[in-house]
């Protein structure tokens, strides 16, 4: 960090700004404070000089908009945004968001100060960017966003900080006529050779990513820096540094063949299959980098408001000046006297006023004091040395131009010989729109501001300039007759922009820009006159000619609202076993120690009761009382203090019965529950013939079909079933509940051998009569196997998994009704009900729903959760507007009508660094307008519709 400089904005909307945090080619981060809330942003904000240029207003706003639809996990969530005025002011607005600051340093400087990441602090790396990274290519869109600078390490896992080119731009650079260049630091092979980028070629640049994180420097260093275009698109990677058990997976990612690349949900099932945040449990970071991060928060935390400069207001910029200010010498960190940051002017953008010629370099010195080359104080540290003078050599040619800091500080490669304009992806202007030679504003010169007092911290290297140095330069390729980029100059190609519908003639189509790209095509993206990308979740990314693109939406989608109260259940105790909620005003909570209640409204524990340790499901008996079905006995507890209001032992109630043991729940519909129970009995044997020897008698396991009024607290009727695998009970599940009868299905885990000998792969369902409990019937249904999701309604439809597709049957019949395709690959979980739909899920995280009558898909969407697990479970909410799919990696809310995807939660809090990994699933519990999202022990009562 260091202080805020004379020209810097001091207000951005509700926050004042602290201190500057990090300077990138695009873009300036601040930290910033709300006054009123005491809350902490983190600013970004477009720098004025590109601000200015329309194309690139339209891509920061886009790349905004991406980051709300990924906003929570290991995306900051966005807090506010600053909107387009209705009336243009004199020049142009400044552009910014702000988003939730969390201590955390950027991966370049954490490399810096700490060295190579472990393979465990890889894994939880690679992982959590390939999370983002899946649900960003879920919705067909390519991220770009990745770099050394744009990926943070905090205390509980990674962070990404951009979301598109402008985010990670190594360098970027406003150009004559309303151009934009923009260079890109990771470039791919396919783009090497001016292919279109897709989602595989962020898994390329996420290999590169991990290997400079398992390495510090990246697998394509050997060799001259202007053969590193050569070397990315032909060259074996160097990976011997890089662990073992994780070299085979980054040597796929950097695979040539973007085919042969894995999936971002591949690979963040390979690196951590509980999940990023679930490995990070504990704490991920080295001592070293803990400490810093804690330092950064505790120093942030210091920051005061500065005081305003009543002379110089802090919206005006501050006056140009053809000569640069003295610097100011710190004796603390010495300079030597080379100590030029190239990086502060784009390598690929000459003097305008210098003619272009295949012979001569980009950066040729132009005269001194020359308004064209003057370099704006703010673009060096605060304590680098005045320019130095071009050397005589340096202009007699001798190929000496400078470091490029921006490139070999992060290679090694030392000095670069001469190379040709290596131009970048260019805008074509028509010459009337093309400003003359000469006319380019010349640079400001800031004053260099005081340094920022610190706390006392170990000593930091200094972080890299631009969002984190680039792995290589841009290639050279070779210029044509007028120069690279000049008239005739060099084969050009389509930038890979999907296509805009066709444009509508009109006398100013004349005036429009044509989008072209230069034949550097590797060495960045240009984004200019009137066209530009939009990306993002549930849009089709399209180009837009003339057209501004819409303000950003004040709502924040992707991010989940702010829960009404979090719960965590107290370390001292066991975890919890079940959870269940009572008449939407308790949550009931069992663990092996006790049963305890907490409010649906505040979120506070209101008792826990002994009694109720290892209880099952917690119904409401009646209007007062909570049933709480424990190992040995029926509980019936008072819902204000939990005490015990009646007690039915199993020994007393099932006398005949001796030893019974009382399965899972099948379920229940108001007063009745239905379990299954079993014993053990003594046969005896049978009396032996004349002159043979007795026989011993035999242990025989019997087992019961039961149905229990809780209410009333009494059994209704019992029949007998055969008994399940040892210990002998079987495991039963209503499939759906009628007037006139119950079916249940047994799960597959409690069937015996020989009954799934007998059953030839095939399930099977059982109806028994309501009243009496008889069994009905038994049937099976087409190729429907006993490990089959299967889901029913009261109309006589069966729903069941059919291989990968969902399929429908009369129940009394078994003939089939309809068929839904599903997933290559996948199978159907659990349906659900919901009045003329019935909601699906997929193990390839699919969610969706169908005409229950017709079954003709309404929709289906994903919820972006890398790899391919279980298949979620589904929630409706109370109002039956929201559906909520949880699995082992996140929560994802959709509207159940039309399948919007609202929002996506995961709990990634901070955790006891002694604590053990978390590897438990999320769950959902419907409360009335509140869904409870519990993960192990915590719990997150979110607001829904």
């Amino acid at each position: 960090m260091e202080a805020l400089r004379q020209d810097d904005p001091r207000r951005f909307g509700r926050f004042t700004a602290l201190a500057r945090f990090h300077e990138g080619a695009s873009a300036v981060r601040y930290v910033a404070r709300d006054t009123a809330s005491g809350e902490v942003a983190l600013i970004t904000a477009a720098r004025p000089e590109l601000a200015a240029v329309p194309a690139y207003r339209r891509r920061f706003q886009a790349e905004a908009r991406t980051a709300e639809r990924l906003a929570g996990g290991w995306v900051a969530p966005p807090l506010d945004t600053g909107e387009e005025p209705e009336t243009p002011a004199d020049g142009p607005e400044t552009l910014w968001t702000a988003a939730g600051y969390v201590p955390a340093l950027p991966l370049a400087e954490a490399i810096g100060i700490a060295g190579p990441l472990d393979e465990r602090a890889l894994r939880i790396l690679g992982a959590g960017i390939a999370e983002i990274l899946s649900r960003v290519h879920a919705a067909g869109a390519v991220l770009q966003g990745l770099a050394p600078g744009t990926v943070l390490l905090a205390a509980d896992g990674p962070r990404l900080t951009a979301f598109g080119p402008l985010g990670a731009a190594a360098s970027a650079e406003a150009r004559p006529g309303g151009q934009l260049s923009v260079r890109l630091g990771y470039l791919t092979p396919e783009q090497i050779e001016g292919k279109e980028v897709s989602a595989a070629s962020d898994l390329f640049v996420l290999g590169l990513l991990l290997a400079y994180a398992a390495t510090g420097t990246t697998p394509f260093t050997e060799g001259p820096a202007e053969e590193a275009a050569r070397r990315i698109a032909g060259d074996e990677p160097e990976l011997d540094a890089v662990p073992e058990a994780l070299r085979e997976l980054i040597t796929n990612c950097l695979a040539k063949d973007p085919a042969a690349r894995p999936t971002a949900g591949t690979v963040a099932a390979e690196l951590a299959l509980e999940g990023a945040a679930g490995l990070a449990r504990g704490g991920w970071l080295p001592e070293r980098l803990a400490a810093a991060v804690a330092d950064q928060e505790t120093r942030v935390l210091a920051l005061e408001a500065p005081e305003e400069n009543p002379e110089t207001p802090a919206e005006a910029p501050a006056p140009v000046s053809a000569e640069a200010p003295e610097p100011v010498e710190d004796t603390a960190a010495p300079q030597s006297e080379d100590a030029q940051p190239e990086d502060a002017r784009p390598e690929d953008a000459a003097p305008v006023d210098a003619p272009a010629s295949p012979v001569e370099t980009s950066v040729a010195p132009a005269p001194a004091g020359s308004p064209a080359t003057a370099e704006p104080e703010d673009a060096r540290p605060v304590d680098a040395p005045a320019p130095r003078e071009p050397a005589a050599s340096a202009a007699g040619g001798d190929g000496d131009i400078g470091e490029d800091r921006g490139t070999t500080r992060f290679l090694n490669t030392g000095p670069r010989p001469p190379q040709n304009d290596r131009p970048t992806t260019q805008l074509s202007l028509p010459a009337e729109l093309v400003a003359p030679p000469g006319t380019a504003p010349a640079p400001v010169a800031q004053p260099i501001p005081p340094a920022l007092p610190v706390a006392p911290v170990a000593p930091q290297h200094p972080g890299p300039t631009h969002g984190g140095p680039a792995p290589y330069p841009a290639a050279a390729l070779p210029a044509g007759p007028a120069g690279s980029g000049g008239a005739g100059g060099g084969p050009m190609v389509s930038l890979p922009l999907p296509p805009a519908p066709p444009p509508v003639p009109d006398p100013a189509a004349s005036r429009r820009t044509l989008l072209t790209i230069a034949a550097a095509a590797v060495g960045g993206l240009i984004v200019g006159g009137g066209s530009v990308a939009a990306l993002g979740s549930g849009d089709t990314a399209v180009a837009t000619d003339d057209k501004p693109a819409p303000k950003p939406r004040r709502t924040l989608p992707g991010q989940p609202p702010e829960p009404r109260w979090i719960y965590t259940h107290p370390a001292s105790e066991s975890s919890p076993l079940t959870t269940a909620v009572w008449r939407d005003k308790l949550l009931l909570v069992t663990s092996e120690s006790q049963a305890s209640a907490v409010d649906l409204r505040t979120g506070k524990r209101l008792w826990q009761r002994a009694d109720g340790a290892k209880g099952q499901a917690a119904l409401a008996a009646g209007a007062d009382l909570v049933f709480v079905a424990s190992p040995s006995e029926f509980l019936w507890l008072s819902p204000k203090n939990g005490k015990v209001v009646h007690r039915v032992r199993y020994t007393d109630a099932f006398a005949d019965l001796p030893g019974l043991a009382v399965g899972p729940l099948a379920g229940n519909s108001g007063p009745v529950v239905w379990f299954t129970g079993s014993h053990t009995v003594t046969v005896k044997a049978p009396k032996p013939k004349k002159g043979k020897k007795k026989g011993k008698d035999k242990e025989v396991v019997q087992a019961h079909f039961f149905a229990y009024d809780i209410v009333q607290r009494k059994e209704l009727w019992r029949t007998p079933v055969p008994a399940g695998r040892a210990p002998g009970t079987p495991a039963y599940r209503v499939v759906v509940d009628r007037s006139a009868d119950v079916l249940v299905r047994q799960d597959a885990v409690s069937l015996t051998a020989a009954e799934v000998k007998a059953a030839k792969g095939k399930g099977s369902i059982r109806s028994f009569d309501q009243k009496t409990g008889k069994l009905l019937w038994t049937k099976q249904y087409a190729a429907v196997s006993p490990e089959a999701a299967t889901g029913g309604d009261e109309d006589g439809t069966l729903y069941a998994a059919v291989g990968k597709d969902l399929q429908a049957f009369e129940t009394d019949t078994t003939k089939p009704l309809w068929r839904v395709e599903g997933s290559d690959g996948s199978v159907f979980g659990t349906p659900l009900v919901a009045g003329p739909l019935i909601h699906t899920t997929e193990r390839s995280q699919l969610v969706g729903a169908v005409e229950r009558e017709s079954g003709r898909l309404v929709w289906r969407r994903s919820t972006e959760v890398p790899g391919t697990g279980n298949a979620p479970s589904l929630t409706l909410s109370g109002s039956e507007k929201t559906l909520v799919a949880a699995d082992a990696v996140q929560v994802t809310a959709f509207s159940a009508a039309d399948g919007e995807r609202l929002w996506k939660f995961q709990d990634i809090g901070s955790a006891d660094p002694k604590g053990a990994t978390v590897s438990a699933p999320y769950r959902a519990l419907a409360a009335g307008e509140t869904v409870v999202v519990q993960r192990d022990r915590a719990f997150y009562a979110f607001p829904v519709a």
